[in-house]
């Protein structure tokens, strides 16, 4: 199938830009088959070359694999929500961020900002790998870093799913509803020159 057909029936950009962008969505559907390690170093990899202050690269992932002794530790994490889709996964990853400069240990200001950067590097590369990848806030954030021993100076951002895409059949009616890509706000709401928006 043409991948343009993914989401041509419900985006619509506003300006020309590569389809990859557009392209990018957060499904649910997995089929339940692993993730190669190879697959998923090749999305660790995309990340890594994100761009960071002072190249101070923040970004950490801590993953778990189907399968294995942690994924069940992993999967307990989740939301009572997000739970039975993820069961469906080939892998959870949690996202953390350092919150200081590795040269002179002072606060960054930008942790956030560059891991953000890093995963989507990560997910617009797990979409051209033709994997599932869907990133999430609903866990137990302080569970998670007592899970994964995180050390002080680390903050947990997110946590993201990846997996092949599966059929609708194994969503909930509601979660098939929802199960196809949605829009955005036009440019024109994001975006002011010199002043924030409404401001005199």
């Amino acid at each position: 199938m043409d991948p343009i057909l993914k989401t041509a029936a419900y985006r619509h950009p506003d300006y020309p830009v590569e389809a990859l962008f557009p392209e990018r969505w957060s499904r649910r559907a997995m089929s339940g088959a692993h993730v190669e390690v190879s697959a998923l170093m090749t999305v660790f990899e995309a990340a890594r070359w994100a761009p960071s202050s002072f190249n101070n690269q923040p970004w950490r992932f801590v993953y778990a694999l189907r399968a294995t002794p942690a994924w069940p530790r992993f999967l307990d994490l989740l939301t009572a929500r997000n739970r039975p889709w993820c069961e469906q996964a080939g892998a959870l990853v949690l996202i953390i961020s350092k919150t200081t400069f590795d040269h002179n240990g002072k606060p960054s200001k930008t942790h956030s900002f560059d891991t953000g950067a890093a995963w989507m590097s990560l997910a617009l590369q797990a979409d051209m790998l033709g994997l599932v990848a869907h990133g999430m806030e609903g866990f137990d954030y302080g569970a998670a870093g007592a899970l994964v021993g995180l050390p002080d100076g680390y903050a947990v951002e997110a946590m993201c799913v990846l997996g092949h895409p599966g059929p609708l059949e194994v969503l909930t009616e509601e979660q098939r509803e929802r199960e196809k890509p949605n829009g955005r706000k036009p440019v024109s709401d994001l975006i002011s020159e010199a002043r924030f928006p409404g401001v005199m």
